[in-house]
């Protein structure tokens, strides 16, 4: 018992001299992620990236995370579990419905996926709420990735995971539309079939999102259950892999603001330690990736820190980086780009399929070029291509050339969620003017000349002090305070428009990016010459960086 006592109040006493150091260090680096001190601040991953699952092989670590309707699925690499950039993507476009190119498919698209590594490939499984089971498999977790394969076509499955017994038998773990109840099937060997109905193995509170594994001679599912915003983490184990399964909580809200925590991956390091990386719903942000020490119990992972001994971990705020044997460089997603490439850079996912016919990088080297698709909005707009919203406070400007303009052409900036909010140009009878659309609310202003820089500056409430429960995300959604403005010389910016929200809406956070759309019978062409965005995370550029 003193054993156990010592041990917890060390824990303790990291807990809080790890916050002290955090504090410290916001003048060296961003208010997340690596501190640049041997720490880092939870969330590691300040943006959407929701449903996160997570592998190690070798020295280096892959993450993949659910995208809904956004084309399509990004991996993510890691070698501290910290920083992390994106190196590759699953699939382009998704077409197994025709709801995917006729943009009617919102909050539909791939859910809560999950990547293993097993006979020297990595394999990648998702399931849509309207179309079925999905999968692909990569020699490299960059790609190529095979093209999509069709497991079952079947609606309202969720959440899937496999496992390789040492024989070399797959199974995989999934639940159901409305979560739970657990079900497992046995695999094919090429992992491309269903060899039975499926069998039953736990039935709890709103339990989904199960990760499959095997450690010791247990067979473990870790499985969120109690809902997204106050639920907590349950784990179930057993020898035989159709149970009977034991269960046990091992992380819970507690004493801490993290609402929650809902699912995510569980990792061993290369140094034998083990941590969980699970999202955080923020109304104003989407889903943010938080890591979570891990201790074995008893053969039981209990994740953070059992602040109030009652066998349950509770989330940290701040704590030391894992021990990956070296200190890497802080990094952060991709945002900003020049489109000097002859392919876009991973970070941008279009709204729902692209006509690929009608964007190029190639065109006009230097230049994103979109031409403009019938559409009656932006929410209905063809090829409008987006990235997550990065950090709570950001500030992104694009440069855009109207000269290949038409009438009836609307074409600019967006940041959008729940509502649909834009800043652009538009041409009417040969004359431009700059527009800022807040939710359905127009403001106009006349503008000359073939070049406007169009700007939005992102100030989320995340950041300030939350209450408890579910009143701290509407309050956070309320203080949500975007503005657009626009300028002819990039040196004077005008603001257009209120301010306004961009919250989370159909099962993603909010999205910054660009778009061309024609509400006439002509076409046109509206010309991206760069965009740049600048955030408060690690390298972000709001930073004071050294």
């Amino acid at each position: 018992m003193k054993i156990k006592l010592y041990t917890n109040f060390c824990l303790l006493l990291l807990f809080i001299v790890n916050i002290s150091i955090a504090q410290d260090s916001y003048s060296k680096a961003g208010t997340w992620g690596d501190q640049g001190n041997g720490t880092y601040i939870n969330p590691i991953l300040n943006a959407d990236y929701s449903d996160p699952d997570v592998i190690r092989v070798g020295e280096d670590y892959y993450m993949v995370c659910s995208e809904f309707h956004f084309m399509g699925m990004p991996v993510l690499h890691s070698k501290d579990l910290v920083n992390w950039t994106i190196i590759g993507r699953i699939y382009d476009e998704f077409k197994f419905s025709p709801e995917f190119d006729s943009m009617e498919r919102y909050a539909g698209g791939s859910w809560a996926p999950s990547i293993r590594y097993h006979d020297n490939k990595f394999w990648v499984y998702f399931c849509t709420p309207h179309e079925g089971l999905y999968m692909s498999t990569a020699e490299k977790p960059e790609g190529p990735w095979e093209l999509l394969t069709e497991v079952v076509r079947v609606p309202k499955w969720e959440d899937p995971c496999p496992v390789w017994d040492e024989n070399g038998q797959g199974y995989l773990a999934r639940s159901q539309h409305g979560a739970g109840p657990i079900i497992i099937h046995k695999l094919s060997d090429d992992g491309k079939e269903l060899l039975d109905d499926g069998f039953t193995v736990y039935t709890g509170p709103v339990a989904e999102g199960p990760k499959f594994y095997k450690r010791n001679g247990y067979y473990y599912i870790s499985i969120p259950e109690g809902g997204v915003t106050e639920g907590w983490q349950t784990i179930l184990r057993s020898k035989n892999i159709y149970g009977p399964y034991e269960k046990k909580v091992v992380l819970e809200t507690g004493s801490t603001e993290i609402n929650g925590p809902h699912q995510g991956g569980i990792v061993e390091t290369q140094s034998g330690d083990w941590w969980f990386i699970h999202f955080q719903h923020v109304f104003s942000l989407g889903r943010v990736c938080h890591l979570q020490p891990v201790r074995w119990i008893d053969d039981w992972p209990i994740m953070g820190v059992d602040i109030d001994r009652n066998g349950i971990g509770e989330p940290v705020y701040v704590w030391k980086k894992p021990d990956v044997g070296m200190e890497y460089p802080i990094t952060a997603p991709q945002s900003s780009d020049e489109f000097n490439e002859s392919e876009l850079d991973f970070q941008w996912a279009w709204n729902h399929n692209a006509v690929n016919e009608a964007w190029s990088l190639t065109e006009k080297p230097g230049y994103l070029s979109l031409k403009a698709l019938p559409g009656a909005s932006l929410q209905q707009a063809r090829n409008t291509l987006t990235q997550k919203v990065m950090g709570n406070r950001g500030e992104v400007t694009t440069l855009l050339v109207t000269e290949e303009m038409e009438d009836g052409q609307k074409a600019g900036l967006n940041l959008f969620g729940k509502q649909y909010n834009s800043l652009g140009v538009e041409k009417e009878d040969g004359r431009l003017k700059v527009f800022a659309d807040i939710n359905g609310e127009i403001s106009l202003k006349s503008i000359k000349g073939k070049k406007i820089y169009l700007r939005v500056e992102i100030v989320s409430g995340a950041d300030d002090i939350l209450l408890k429960g579910r009143d701290k995300m509407y309050a956070a959604e309320k203080r949500v305070s975007h503005q657009f403005f626009y300028s002819t010389d990039n040196k004077e910016y005008l603001p257009l428009g209120d301010k306004f929200s961009a919250t989370f809406g159909n099962w993603k956070g909010p999205r910054v990016g660009l778009f061309s759309y024609q509400t006439k019978e002509g076409e046109g062409k509206a010309l991206f010459d760069w965009f740049h965005y600048k955030h408060d995370g690690p390298n972000g550029g709001l930073c004071n960086q050294n």
